[in-house]
């Protein structure tokens, strides 16, 4: 029996001895095969990980590089400049006279048949003050009865109707409101043809949709554009852009690129029997409009109560052959009335008008809007031809019953 148990502990022992050895020759042979395997894994795994955080962080620094790349100086004039442009909404009380009442034999037994209409329209306006004063075209607000200002918040304002200028076209309005964002005033006499601008506004009523302007980009195409009149209103010295201005945009800022006001949208030409924007927009230079709103303020209109006593005629090519002029620009002087500015400054007839301050005279039209510029008891510098000499004479302007 106790052999037994022997053979039985010998056996098991040989068997734990062999697994043993069995057990290191394995481990020893598969080391020797790949002896870094398992630092190997750890390597690579730290590796991917190291990878993966720079391809976060340079994803990160590709997408500010984007951002800031999408972010300039006109974008950051939009966001700045917005805030102070505003939608204008206007009812008009428009009087008609009824066609029959025209008929002398209608009239007798109907009387004078006139009835009112009210009349919807709408601009944009850009706020240049922080207390609420507005400016806009006076086409847009200039006879209306009601005004409704809305600004990109959504808050809308009654405004009043401050002092309007037809003769100009500007309009100043004013609304119950303090802290407000609004448009520096810049130099349009400064400004640069090719620079960039910025058209802000409602075009076809579209601020009304989120309460926010329709923004375009363009340059100065030209400056110091004299287009005469145009329904009574003259518009000289005007600034051409071809950022897109559409009807709604009137009375609107025109920026420069670092957001300050250097016209107001006003005008656009137009091609054929389109009513759209082919670029060429008109706005009406900030010096020309700050004078204006000056005096609308303290005065609530503009006085040009003067005379100048002259009788003018525009310069035909028989005109022109007969003085031996080289073109047709320019206008005669047909008549000086006695004691008149014009007679007092030494001006004759026959004399050929070729400038008024610093405007060229093209014909009558552009000397009738040249002189609207000009203010009682200012005196004006007129270069004329006489005899085949330039000669240059100062008129004062003066009223009537001076």
């Amino acid at each position: 029996m106790n052999s037994k148990k022997v053979a039985v502990i010998s056996s098991l022992s040989t068997i734990l001895v062999l697994s043993i050895v069995f057990a290191w020759f394995f481990y020893t042979s598969r080391l020797a095969q790949n002896p870094i395997t398992e630092n190997g894994d750890r390597s690579e795994s730290r590796k991917n990980i190291i990878e993966a955080n720079l391809n976060r962080t340079e994803r990160i620094a590709l997408n500010d590089e984007i951002t800031n790349g999408r972010h300039n100086i006109i974008t950051n004039t939009v966001s700045s400049v917005s805030p102070a442009v505003v939608g204008i909404n206007v009812t008009e009380i428009r009087k008609y006279r009824d066609p029959w009442a025209n008929d002398p034999f209608w009239r007798r037994f109907f009387g004078d048949r006139v009835y009112s209409k009210e009349v919807k329209g709408l601009g944009s306006g850009a706020i240049i003050s922080e207390d609420g004063y507005i400016l806009t075209n006076d086409h847009v607000a200039g006879n209306a009865a009601k005004i409704i200002v809305t600004m990109t918040d959504g808050t809308q304002y009654d405004a009043k109707l401050i002092g309007t200028d037809p003769v100009s076209d500007v309009c100043l309005l004013k609304i119950d409101a303090r802290n407000l964002t609004y448009i520096k005033m810049g130099d349009s006499d400064d400004i640069l043809i090719g620079e960039w601008v910025i058209a802000l506004g409602n075009p076809f009523g579209l601020f009304a949709i989120n309460d926010k302007p329709t923004v375009t980009v363009g340059v100065v195409s030209a400056k110091d554009m004299n287009l005469g009149a145009v329904e009574d209103r003259y518009y000289l010295s005007m600034i051409q852009t071809d950022a897109a201005i559409n009807g709604g945009n009137s009375g609107g800022p025109l920026v420069n690129s670092i957001g300050e006001l250097i016209g107001l949208n006003t005008l656009i030409y137009t091609a054929g029997s389109s009513t759209g924007n082919v670029g060429v927009g008109f706005a009406i230079p900030i010096n020309k409009v700050r004078k204006i709103t000056d005096e609308l303020k303290t005065k609530s209109g503009v006085n040009r109560d003067f005379w100048t006593g002259l009788r003018i005629q525009t310069i035909d090519e028989g005109i022109a052959r007969y003085y031996d002029l080289p073109s047709t620009r320019g206008v005669i002087i047909t008549q000086v009335a006695r004691n008149s500015p014009a007679s007092k400054a030494g001006l004759e007839v026959g004399d050929i008008i070729l400038e008024a301050g610093k405007f060229k005279i093209n014909d009558e039209n552009t000397m009738i809007g040249v002189l609207q510029e000009f203010r009682r008891g200012e005196s004006i510098r007129i270069k004329v031809i006489r005899n085949d000499e330039t000669i240059t004479k100062y008129m004062k302007l003066e009223g009537k019953t001076e």
